[in-house]
């Protein structure tokens, strides 16, 4: 029975090493990020398809939109792994920690990235894929290297960020038309006051790597708080663009303007006293209020 416990145990431990580098090589895509690319561009589809919904096209676009989200993730963490190391929430990320080697995860970015390109040039069309790789173009050309620069790389890193439901309703639809548009206008607004309320809350971290963001260059807080209500407020009306252009009817109507007045409350608590409070309240109800906007929107379609 020893000898057989004995066998056991490198087998076993093996396993356990195998899943832990598994682990770590899906970290390096940011997972929580991507399951909101997902959901982004699988609404996208869905809303852009004019007829019956081809689920295996779907799922293609999906995918490939999530490889090509999944590998510029691998790649911006290459280029901000000093950076990286310095910040208290991602330090012990796979790269900054020393668990993954920076050539392999080059490998793994690359390959992720060309296999999301070729799966929606092949299963959608080439205007879903263009889309795609100007994501990759200007998160990882343009806004990766802006970010250490200057404060305004969040409206820049916001245009790759909303790319996603554009990709998946042109994949669908088969070209970029003003339905699509308007859910990219959605998420473009919508990033901003979300990611005012992480960097209000993650300031500290932000200052040491030698971000200069809003409330690291100005770190009382007002011109960030104005940021997310004037976002939150221009979003209101661009919610609603959707059922203009026939996209979903009255009922989401009347739902987003909810949403959307709650997303501005919130906004307008956090500029008031710019709290730790009342900035987790924004991050969390920002983080809420898109997918059940894509929720009521689809159920509404």
């Amino acid at each position: 029975m020893k000898h057989a416990r004995a066998d056991v145990a490198p087998a076993a431990l093996s396993a356990a090493k195998w899943t832990a580098v598994l682990g770590d090589y899906v970290a390096l895509t940011k997972p929580r990020l991507n399951l909101l690319v997902v959901l982004s561009s699988a609404a996208g589809y869905y809303l852009g398809a004019a007829g019956r919904i081809d689920w295996t096209t779907m799922l293609q676009a999906v995918v490939g939109t999530a490889l090509v989200a999944g590998g510029a993730a691998v790649l911006n963490q290459l280029y901000e792994l000093e950076t990286d190391a310095l910040m208290r929430r991602t330090r012990l990320r796979p790269l900054p920690d020393g668990r993954v080697a920076p050539p392999d995860a080059r490998a793994f970015g690359l390959v992720l990235a060309a296999a999301g390109l070729l799966l929606l040039a092949l299963a959608a069309n080439g205007t879903a894929a263009a889309l795609a790789l100007c994501t990759i173009v200007v998160y990882l050309l343009i806004y990766t290297p802006m970010k250490r620069r200057s404060p305004l790389a969040t409206l820049v890193g916001a245009v790759p960020g909303a790319l996603p439901p554009l990709i998946g309703w042109t994949a669908a639809r088969g070209t970029v038309s003003w339905g699509g548009l308007s859910l990219f206008a959605i998420v473009f607004l919508w990033q901003i006051p979300h990611f005012m309320a992480i960097a209000w809350l993650y300031r500290e971290d932000y200052r040491k790597a030698g971000f200069p963001l809003l409330p690291v260059v100005e770190p009382d807080g007002r011109r960030t708080g104005r940021q997310a209500v004037l976002y939150a407020a221009a979003l209101l009306p661009v919610s609603l663009a959707p059922a203009w252009f026939a996209v979903a009817r009255l009922g989401y109507v009347a739902a987003a303007t909810v949403l959307s007045l709650t997303l501005v409350w919130l906004a307008l608590r956090f500029a008031s006293d710019r709290s730790e409070r009342s900035a987790r309240a924004l991050f969390l109800g920002s983080i809420a209020y898109l997918p059940l906007l894509w929720a009521v929107m689809i159920l509404d379609h």
